[in-house]
């Protein structure tokens, strides 16, 4: 019974809070929206016995969200994305768009004819599914994902010729900021 009720909170929130990326109106609104319907999608995979999946979803959602918002800080016009703004465009055109692809997809169900097998199912599919996705591989595309990281931080890092600081000279004892463009508020 807990299962089942757990299950259904998971499902109705995956979707609400699906529904909410695109009824807010800022990015960083729909960035935390987003995270919290990949964690609900993760819930219901960690009911169906399928941990390792349930919680790689969750340590990738954070991690993706979390970057999402450390960028859209360093570098949107408005203060963190939470300026308001419409987060659909053209939304005829693509209520359109998804109706026919939905459409296509739905008759595709009915009318590609499915491959059979006769070889017997695994015991465990999500091991199976594991291993032949990642193998002995593992390790390298966990410090593949930390050396990612450490680039994009990088990347940002090295890509503004001054830091926020420099303004105040090396040690930030300057009374009036030195800026390399004449105007604002110190002129």
């Amino acid at each position: 019974m807990w299962t089942q009720i757990v299950f259904w909170v998971c499902t109705v929130g995956a979707v609400g809070a699906g529904i909410a990326v695109f009824r807010v109106d800022s990015m960083a609104r729909a960035t935390f929206a987003l995270l919290a319907s990949f964690v609900f999608a993760a819930g219901t995979l960690l009911l169906l016995n399928l941990a390792y999946l349930g919680v790689l979803v969750v340590l990738m959602m954070i991690m993706e969200m979390v970057v999402m918002a450390v960028f859209m800080i360093m570098f949107m016009m408005n203060p963190a994305g939470l300026m308001p703004m419409t987060m659909v465009h053209n939304q005829k055109g693509s209520l359109v768009i998804a109706g026919g692809v939905f459409a296509a997809l739905a008759a595709g169900i009915f009318l590609v004819p499915w491959p059979s097998s006769d070889r017997s199912r695994p015991a465990d599919p999500t091991r199976a599914l594991g291993e032949a996705l990642m193998g002995s591989k593992m390790l390298v595309m966990m410090v593949l994902g930390l050396c990612l990281f450490a680039t994009m931080v990088a990347t940002v890092v090295l890509s503004t010729h001054r830091g926020r600081y420099d303004r105040y000279g090396d040690r930030l004892r300057e009374k009036q900021p030195q800026d390399p463009v004449r105007g604002g508020l110190n002129r």
